[in-house]
């Protein structure tokens, strides 16, 4: 499966464990028509309640998620 086809690359959610750097914090992924938890890593701190945007999907249960301006509801 390519990441164009991958149903996590490109999805929104929120940062529910802070990360840092070389450290695997955890975001909640608005997917599916409901939520779904993953472990995390990026290249920058994230603070809980950060919104995030997912880049790549590493492995089954962990993303690599970057910082989103959009808004959530």
């Amino acid at each position: 499966m390519s990441e164009r086809d991958d149903p996590v690359v490109g999805k929104l959610g929120r940062v529910s464990h802070p990360i840092a750097p070389g450290t695997t914090g955890e975001v909640v992924l608005h997917i599916r028509g409901g939520t779904e938890t993953y472990m995390a890593v990026a290249d920058a701190d994230l603070a809980r309640d950060t919104e995030v945007l997912v880049v790549a999907h590493l492995s089954a249960r962990t993303v690599r998620v970057t910082s989103f301006a959009g808004a959530l509801s």
